[in-house]
């Protein structure tokens, strides 16, 4: 078995003294802290300006109305090397009622099934074992476990939302999950075989709350699987509309493992993934367990890490000044075209789509108006920029010269959807790592 490296910057019990509440500011000198070990907080990754709330969609009523902005500016931890936003708006007022269902995205369906086939087939879960999904959103995956006959609880704040994933026949409980309710649950005999958690731990402010629950809601030899943005490939491929008010975490493996140790878990093995635009898959159990033993793609992860330096200040340095070159390259790009008098629409209205319009400063004078597969966007506007957003068969009412993908981890699926832009000679725009026109 190979020796698992760590960061070379603290121990967990150095972590274990210091573990703070939820990120939180000095009254009287105004120094940060990080949300996970408590240390202050003195380096920026990037500041890409004010924006709003994400997932915030104004009706056509509700225009006339101002909207609130936030910084988008981002720290480094320097001691465990967690890269965080403040927290600016409480986790209840952003997820209680959430515009974002997973179960639109036909390859995000087939990223699930193919997932729960395979935890399946790894860890022999039937009948007899139990999963459970924190922030299991409208059932897009525990239903395939459904199917196969396996008990699940999904776990989701959003009660619009988990409406969805029960008429699914989706078993969900609609709370906020962390610690109390995990003992809740533990309590009931409810402790499982499997527990997931998709995209979601960078959306949790009090970090140590929620991984404290995970593992109290793991059976002995349960296993956890996390899905999460990698924070190397963020770097690497200039993902900064990734970033906004509503993850306020992200995350290396480096900084993982030191989370999870800090919480009696260990990391076990680990997965790179190409959906999101490159996320790791992490598997961890608890610390005492004997059935799972550490496989080599942990060491080669870490080592890329390190190798990219992510484990000193170096490797975080030049990412604000890519950030600024990308964002100079879409203006200019969309500015042209304006000036050529050719009309320019986005497809999709994602959460990440608010970060680069507001970072860029683009707004209808632009990009007219985009288009979503979810009926509760339709009708709607983006945050902040007001651009409208329609139903995807207005593309082809209005004909424009290009389609700005704005979910461009998306890119290859919207693009068959919309072969038919070409009949008029239209062109796809990925903004993402940098302008390129398809």
């Amino acid at each position: 078995m190979p020796e698992r490296r760590r960061a070379p910057e603290g121990d967990c019990n150095e972590i274990m003294t210091t573990m703070a509440v939820p990120q939180r500011i000095d009254a009287q000198t105004g120094t940060k802290t990080c949300r996970f070990c408590g240390a202050g907080l003195q380096r920026t990754f990037v500041d890409l300006g004010m924006s709003p709330l994400c997932e915030t969609y104004p009706s056509a009523a509700e225009l006339n109305r101002g909207e609130v902005y936030y910084p988008l500016h981002v720290y480094i931890c320097e001691t465990c090397w967690l890269v965080q936003l403040e927290e600016y708006e409480s986790a209840e007022s952003i997820f209680s009622n959430y515009a974002y269902f997973a179960s639109y995205s036909d390859s995000w369906l087939k990223h699930c099934e193919k997932y729960c086939d395979e935890m399946r087939a790894r860890f022999g879960l039937g009948p007899q074992s139990f999963v459970a999904e924190v922030a299991s959103n409208d059932g897009y995956l525990l239903q395939y476990f459904v199917r196969e006959g396996v008990p699940v609880l999904g776990i989701e704040p959003a009660a619009n939302v988990a409406k969805a994933a029960i008429e699914k026949g989706v078993p969900t409980l609609v709370r906020f999950f962390g610690t109390q309710l995990a003992k809740e649950l533990a309590a009931g005999g409810r402790t499982a075989d499997l527990v997931i958690g998709n995209n979601v731990l960078a959306q949790v402010p009090d970090l140590n709350d929620f991984v404290e629950g995970l593992e109290v809601l793991l059976k002995p030899e349960g296993v956890l699987t996390l899905e999460f943005p990698h924070l190397l490939r963020l770097i690497e491929l200039n993902e900064f509309d990734t970033i906004y008010h509503e993850h306020f975490s992200y995350f290396s493996l480096i900084s993982t493992i030191k989370i999870m140790e800090a919480h009696r878990l260990r990391v076990f093995d680990v997965e790179e993934l190409k959906s999101h635009g490159g996320s790791l898959r992490v598997f961890a159990c608890r610390t005492g367990s004997e059935t799972h033993s550490v496989t080599p793609n942990v060491e080669e992860v870490m080592h890329d890490e390190v190798n990219a330096k992510l484990d000193r200040i170096e490797g975080y340095e030049s990412f604000a000044r890519q950030v600024k070159t990308a964002k100079l390259e879409f203006v200019d790009f969309l500015v042209t075209a304006a000036k050529q008098g050719e009309k320019v629409a986005g497809y999709g209205a994602p959460g990440k789509s608010a970060t680069l319009l507001h970072y860029c400063g683009i707004g209808k004078d632009l990009i007219e108006y985009t288009v979503d597969r979810s009926p509760y966007k339709q009708g709607r506007h983006l945050p902040g920029s007001r651009i409208p957003i329609y139903h995807p068969d207005h593309i082809r009412e209005t004909r424009p010269d290009y389609v700005v993908i704005l979910p461009w981890n998306l890119t290859n699926e919207i693009m068959q959807q919309l072969q038919f832009i070409r009949d008029w000679g239209g062109r796809f725009v990925v903004p993402i790592p940098k302008v390129t026109v398809f």
